[in-house]
């Protein structure tokens, strides 16, 4: 009994401990800590492009890759406290989500009936955060490119920036919507983001001479978010 006790002290001595350490480093809440803490240590996770999205100056749309169910438990225990979090409607019910949806403000999306809402063009132009998940295709049918065109409609007329965020490895773990690769029990993860950019930046930096229209330079944008990163090279040894 005296060697269980023991055990699960250390146990919630080390959870808080890492805690402690994620908030300090990431400037995230406790309460985002404690939820993140033990993901942060399953997956490995490489979480330091993070803090491009977290400092993004409001309006601010954050673009998630949805290609699991670890996306929602990341960015909720991740992203400003204030963010609002628009969530298909698996990931709003899930039971097991309960405790990271508690960790910010969040509302169902029903991707098959997409609209501009004016409610969240307001809210941005209020200096608000939203969080979108996207789902993982990247080659969407004319319907569900519908999806990018209101994300894009609502950036523009908020003048909000667009951060586009892609959680590597996740499409490998057994969370995995629709798993395209070999699963893997606790693939190492790393979160990936770039830059934010208004619409009209996106366009306008767009290589095409004839500039794309706003959704497809968002998509673009997006895409080029998910390529994967450059394989570090082992250095020659020593002579």
């Amino acid at each position: 009994m005296t060697m269980a006790i023991a055990l699960v002290s250390a146990v919630l001595a080390f959870w808080l401990a890492a805690a402690l350490y994620c908030q300090l480093r990431l400037e995230i809440n406790l309460h985002q800590a404690l939820l993140y803490a033990p993901l942060k240590v399953l997956f490995r996770i490489e979480d330091g492009a993070i803090g491009t999205a977290r400092t993004a100056e409001p309006p601010v749309i954050y673009a998630i890759w949805h290609r699991s169910r670890l996306e929602p438990a990341l960015m909720l225990a991740l992203l400003p406290s204030d963010t609002l979090h628009i969530l298909d409607e698996d990931s709003a019910r899930a039971w097991w989500l309960d405790p990271w949806r508690a960790l910010a403000r969040t509302i169902v999306f029903n991707a098959h009936h997409v609209f501009v809402s004016r409610r969240l063009v307001r809210r941005l132009r209020g200096k608000g955060r939203l969080a979108v998940y996207l789902p993982d295709d990247e080659t969407p049918d004319p319907k569900a490119f519908r999806l990018f065109r209101a994300i894009a409609r609502i950036a523009a007329n908020a003048e909000a920036r667009v951060v586009p965020i892609h959680v590597q490895g996740a499409g490998r773990s057994f969370f995995a919507l629709a798993p395209q690769e070999k699963r893997q029990f606790l693939p190492h993860l790393n979160i990936c983001t770039l830059e934010p950019l208004t619409i009209g930046e996106m366009v306008a930096q767009a290589a095409e001479a004839e500039k794309p229209m706003a959704a497809n330079a968002m998509f673009d944008r997006l895409m080029a978010v998910r390529r994967p990163l450059p394989e570090k090279q082992e250095e020659p040894e020593a002579a």
